[in-house]
């Protein structure tokens, strides 16, 4: 239809607006092509004149009659865009109390930030066999949709939780993972669901903190595979985490807390088995009290450590495992109140018998004079000796800060691995429901998966019913994750002055310059400034000051201090580190094939190689699935449910040009195993994470250009 057609007299838009996001107004005057400006009418009467762009001959988003606002599925909408999303989402949630609204596969929830009775077990039993479009919109539905087609279709499934920081994901997920304990009921081994619902409060105390946004933010990623057995019974479960905030350990930003369970020892440290944790308020400690805001309002934390403790019994943490534990996070915040004295520019020191210092060495079974020497003080080896270095205050700091988060990496994985053995089964899995809850500032590419895949689908059923159809392209951040993530890119450089004898945040900078200033569109410099660099991230410009990111991204722990906790009397300390054949921070570069000049060193650990904290959090996800996703979490996903198709990986246009290469020629039987069928070509295909690797194509295809995802 002809925009002069869709755009007369009292037909409805979607104006822009700086407070409301959009607001309603409607045509008094018919538009013609050519028009400047439309003549509209809002609401309250007020007449006003809405300019058109002559570059772009934009007209605004029509509003949908309004017979269809309030639908529970956003695509039965006549046009669907950011303003009808919007309302329809508003008028759900205000008018009826409804978080949830479908989107076609995608379920659409708004976290109401108070408890709504909609996950009662009788409503489980309600959700429980139905289809999905039969009941409203909710979580239950999902689930359901996704264990009716593992027993079914005798394919594994997964579910992706994502959204911004306090959307609700974890507790999505928990209501996901409710639900499959309950409607699948339990095979012969005792309270399984109980225990794999327990591992909640655990994960929540050990990982989940207060933020600006969310007073109950999770700030890890995780991956729980629940098993079933042939019979769709749960069996138990495994979980994968990714990405922790180790950085928060020591440091909180304004109205943030640390992690939850920090909270719940010194909210508990008056019961009689905590007095010789010697702790007192969360106020006393600097771990705990940089973000001034310590209580969250409706939480009392001395309760929640009850919860937490009962969590780690039924998962069979003993009371004395338990203790040791508590001594561990005890000793840490114990740690992060030692003061270290400046002694000169190049030497610090910490004076005898520092209060805190003495209980962190009682807690952690290790010998004061030991650890407040190697606090101040590094080893450096030379091709023909070994001395003993002072560290300038900042640098000793900065190492016992280091050594803090390290630890608490250590003691969470610990606890993860022990859950998992608690939730594995001796009954052999036959299936399973993945639920991939990843935190806050990792959205976008959780996203990106679940879109296309809808989208995707969307365009193939417009090909089979040859329903005339523009090819969508999708948004690829590549190029981004590549200047920052790829060899030579700005991680690599920052990791490789880091290991120059005299690099600096200066010297790093100006190798920025000269490196991406010419050579990348995303990548730019600040007028007025020879000290910061700007990233076009997808969403917006992001500058980043170069001062002290050599320092934060070296992050290292001083080899000696793991020494001397190796020689720690408590044996949970030394079970935490009994993996480390070399002193923790030692690592080979992050290249597959090392170096040359590589092999003779023994390079330390960053930041940059590992977790990439220096990088704005809207690319974070993105640059991990280049490398940790890429090679567990997407393939797992890709793999079993929904994409599991070839076709499903590509886009259209890709496909038609493999058909045109390959039209006339014979199949290879290099391509043959498991004899997957695609299109006119079959390649190896198992239902193994390792399929994608092994897939090989004669070069006699001339499929040079396939890029393997």
């Amino acid at each position: 239809m002809a925009a002069s057609e869709l755009y007369s007299k009292y037909a409805r838009v979607w104006l822009p607006d700086a407070v409301e996001a959009w607001k309603p107004a409607e045509l008094t005057k018919d538009y013609t092509p050519g028009d400047r400006a439309l003549c509209l009418q809002l609401e309250d009467g007020t007449n006003v004149e809405h300019k058109i762009d002559p570059k772009t001959n934009s007209l605004p988003p029509l509003r949908n009659p309004d017979i269809l606002v309030g639908e529970n599925d956003l695509t039965a909408l006549s046009y669907l865009h950011e303003p009808a999303v919007l309302h329809n989402l508003k008028v759900r949630f205000v008018e009826s109390k409804m978080i949830y609204t479908y989107c076609g596969i995608v379920l659409v929830a708004i976290n109401p930030y108070e408890s709504i009775p909609i996950y009662a077990h009788d409503i489980i039993h309600a959700y429980s066999g139905q289809n999905m479009g039969d009941m409203d919109p909710h979580i239950f539905a999902v689930a359901e949709e996704a264990y009716k087609q593992m027993a079914r279709d005798q394919r594994n499934q997964s579910i992706i939780v994502s959204g911004e920081s306090g959307a609700g994901k974890t507790v999505s997920a928990k209501y996901a993972m409710r639900y499959f304990a309950t409607v699948s009921g339990s095979s012969s081994e005792a309270n399984v669901e109980e225990r794999v619902l327990a591992s909640s409060p655990i994960m929540e105390a050990i990982g989940n903190a207060k933020t600006t946004r969310n007073d109950n933010s999770s700030r890890f990623g995780k991956y729980i595979e629940i098993g079933f057995d042939k019979n769709y019974r749960i069996i138990g479960a495994n979980m994968r985490t990714y990405l922790l905030e180790k950085s928060r350990v020591v440091f909180q930003a304004t109205e943030e807390r640390n992690y939850h369970i920090f909270y719940q020892l010194c909210a508990s440290s008056h019961l009689p088995e905590f007095k010789t944790l010697q702790l007192g308020s969360a106020d006393d400690f600097h771990c705990t009290n940089q973000g001034g805001s310590p209580v969250i309002e409706g939480v009392d934390d001395a309760k929640e450590m009850c919860s937490t403790r009962k969590a780690f019994s039924l998962l069979g943490i003993s009371d004395t495992y338990q203790m040791k534990l508590f001594h561990i996070l005890a000793a840490l915040l114990h740690l992060g109140n030692v003061e270290v004295k400046e002694i000169s520019a190049d030497s610090s020191t910490i004076l005898p018998d520092n209060g805190h210092l003495t209980v962190f060495c009682e807690l952690m079974g290790v010998a004061y004079q030991d650890m407040s020497h190697w606090l101040c003080h590094r080893k450096l080896k030379t091709a023909t000796e070994t001395y003993v270095k002072p560290l300038p205050k900042v640098h000793a700091v900065n190492a016992r800060d280091a050594l803090a988060k390290h630890i608490y990496a250590k003691l969470f994985s610990w606890i993860v691995d022990h859950i998992n053995e608690a939730l594995r089964s001796a009954v052999k899995q036959h299936s399973f429901i993945g639920v991939l809850d990843i935190y806050g500032c990792v959205v976008k590419s959780a996203c990106v998966l679940s879109l296309q895949h809808v989208f995707k689908l969307e365009q193939e059923e417009y090909m089979k019913e040859e329903i005339p159809w523009t090819l969508i392209d999708f948004y690829d951040n590549h190029p981004c994750i590549n200047l920052i993530e790829a060899k030579m890119g700005v991680l690599d450089l920052l990791d490789e002055e880091c290991k120059m004898p005299k690099g600096s945040d200066d010297t790093w900078a100006q190798k920025l310059y000269n490196t991406f200033l010419k050579k990348s569109d995303l990548f730019d410099k600040p007028r007025m400034s020879n000290k910061a660099f700007i990233i076009l991230h997808f969403a917006d410009k992001v500058e980043y000051q170069c001062e002290g990111f050599l320092e934060k991204n070296k992050d290292t722990v001083n080899e000696e201090q793991i020494n001397v906790l190796k020689l720690s009397k408590l044996d949970l300390l030394l079970e935490l580190f009994s993996d480390e054949e070399k002193p923790a921070g030692s690592l080979t570069s992050r290249s597959k094939m090392p170096r040359p000049v590589q092999a003779q060193r023994d390079h330390k650990k960053t930041v940059g190689t590992s977790n990439c904290h220096a990088i704005s959090s809207i690319d974070h996800l993105m640059i991990q699935l280049n490398s940790v996703f890429s090679r567990q979490i997407v393939k797992v996903l890709n793999l079993y449910t929904p994409v599991i198709e070839f076709e499903e990986r590509v886009s259209i246009s890709f496909i038609r040009t493999i058909q045109a290469l390959l039209k006339g020629r014979v199949e290879s039987p290099l391509l043959l195993m498991d004899a997957k069928k695609i299109f006119s070509v079959t390649f190896p295909f198992t239902y193994s994470p390792l399929a994608l690797e092994t897939i090989q194509i004669p070069s006699s295809l001339n499929l040079g250009f396939l890029t393997r995802v």
